[in-house]
């Protein structure tokens, strides 16, 4: 005998797009909304780093902006209390392409996105980071804002509007925002160790002064690393006060948005310090800054650089590096004066990736040698600033 088979019908589950981020030109990318409910505008860029999602949210660098994460799977180790790079989270929203997994990882105190609620930013995930990144690759890093609402309802008319007048990162000083709101000595963490976790470095034979535009602490451990006492001052202090604190080494920041915005006031500052033959050492903006101070030029670039892989050509020792970058500006390469010469470049588009005063121990480079997260090819650039101290203080003595 046969039997029919019964026919069933399947109803097909809508999932509730609870996330969104609206460009500029008003075209719309749909996810599932994370982290905190409500809405930011920034400059959406990419960053193609395969690990290290904390210290890259974390990282006062990306003031202003929301950043696209290129490496799919985010959020599976979770996060803790000690892979802060700021006390405080600046970056405006994130954008994950797959479903943020369980924490698996010893060290994991919080789910990803109980972290993000609880810093309030504004996340997406299940959205096609694909072909978000290769629009920004063909048409540059746009203006957006990034929603989060647990109903799925959101006024684009609005969303489109904010981001429309928001003026971009161009012209924008956001080093005074990030900066310290009170002069303060570093305590002396040397960097991580998986058997010693962070240990206290209790030598002091040098001492720097780190400018703080938007400074990462594994900078500062760093410097512990190298038995440096680091004083960390707002941007604006003044040189007579900076030298007031009798420094071995001036250290020139990290930092968010516009150096020439940011320049208004600190050119003048380290004017003033290169006056008195103070070995100097710039990273990323204050990488730029001392350029602007040389009286080279900078400019916005159409993508930027974010990631930690990117190949640098050591001109001086003819060698190469995979650095950790993440800047939206660049110097001028025709503007340069005669008496700087470039270090470093880029292998992905030749831009300048270092340079160094011919006559002065001064030095800076347009990526993280703090390799926090990144490969570690460039702490020597840590080492030759110390060089730099050790020279200075025979001359001084002899």
């Amino acid at each position: 005998m046969n039997k029919k088979a019964k026919k069933t019908t399947s109803k097909k589950i809508s999932k509730i797009h609870t996330g969104i981020l609206v460009l500029e030109n008003k075209k719309v990318f749909k996810g599932i909304g994370i982290g905190y409910q409500g809405a930011a505008t920034g400059e959406v860029c990419f960053n193609t780093s395969l690990t290290g999602y904390q210290e890259i949210i974390s990282d006062p660098s990306y003031a202003g902006q929301i950043i696209n994460f290129t490496f799919p799977h985010v959020g599976n180790v979770g996060t803790n209390k000690e892979d802060y790079e700021s006390d405080k989270i600046w970056t405006k929203g994130v954008v994950f392409n797959s479903e943020i997994t369980s924490p698996s990882n010893y060290r994991s105190f919080l789910h990803l996105d109980a972290w993000l609620k609880k810093n309030k930013i504004v996340g997406i995930t299940g959205l096609d980071t694909r072909s978000l990144t290769n629009f920004i690759r063909d048409k540059g890093a746009p203006k957006g804002t990034i929603a989060h609402n647990k109903t799925g309802k959101f006024n684009i008319s609005k969303l489109t509007n904010s981001t429309t007048k928001w003026s971009g990162l161009k012209n924008l000083d956001l080093a005074e925002k990030v900066t310290t709101s009170k002069n303060y000595v570093w305590k002396g963490l040397k960097t991580w160790k998986k058997e010693t976790g962070y240990k206290k470095n209790n030598k002091s034979i040098f001492h720097v002064v780190a400018i703080d535009y938007g400074i990462k602490k594994n900078i500062l451990r760093y410097f512990s690393d190298f038995n440096c006492k680091v004083t960390v001052v707002h941007c604006k202090t003044s040189a007579d006060k900076i030298l007031s604190l009798k420094p071995n080494g001036i250290f020139l920041s990290n930092g968010p948005g516009d150096p020439a915005a940011t320049g208004k006031y600190a050119i003048n500052i380290i004017k003033n310090l290169i006056k008195k033959n103070l070995p100097i050492f710039g990273i990323c903006l204050g990488h730029q800054i001392l350029a602007l101070t040389l009286g080279a030029k900078t400019k916005k670039m159409k993508l930027g650089h974010r990631g930690a892989n990117h190949p640098v050509k050591n001109l001086i020792h003819d060698n190469v590096e995979i650095t950790s970058q993440n800047h939206g500006f660049e110097i001028v390469r025709e503007s340069l004066p005669k008496n700087i010469e470039i270090t470093h470049k880029s292998l992905f588009d030749n831009c300048i990736e270092g340079i160094r005063l011919k006559n002065k121990p001064i030095f800076s480079v347009q990526y993280h040698p703090e390799s926090n997260p990144g490969p570690q090819d460039s702490v020597y650039l840590f080492q030759e600033f110390i060089n730099n101290m050790k020279k200075n203080a025979k001359k001084k003595r002899s």
